[in-house]
């Protein structure tokens, strides 16, 4: 599963084994002023629409990416029974081609707060 950490002024994931095979990358880091919302979701596999590129196990898991035709193009790497978090992000401003992430997490609650915290800082 996914790991997120705020680093300084950055959003910094990191993904494991499977997920990177299917993602192509090790990781992702954005700017924190490219985060638009955070949203902690207890089904994070309900939250990726669209046509796709990725693994999907229905109802289990989801990685890669959706919403390749009629976006919101979103990074997902969520699982059935973990909570997650949905992270909408200004796509210029990441620097990325993703306008969310949708991701399973441990500690979607904690990051949510620090996350939330930080963008009302910045308001």
């Amino acid at each position: 599963m996914a790991l997120m950490k705020v680093s300084g002024d950055r959003l910094v994931v990191e993904f494991e084994g499977r997920e990177r095979m299917w993602l192509r990358r090790d990781g992702l880091t954005v700017p924190l002023a490219a985060v638009r919302q955070v949203v902690p979701v207890g089904q994070p596999l309900r939250e990726a629409h669209g046509t796709r590129k990725g693994l999907q196990i229905s109802g289990a898991t989801k990685i890669g990416t959706w919403g390749l035709v009629l976006g919101p193009r979103q990074l997902v790497a969520a699982y059935r029974g973990k909570p997650g978090l949905r992270v909408v992000l200004d796509r210029a401003a990441s620097g990325e081609e993703f306008d969310e992430l949708v991701l399973s997490l441990d500690d979607a609650d904690r990051l949510a707060g620090l996350i939330g915290a930080h963008l009302e800082q910045n308001r």
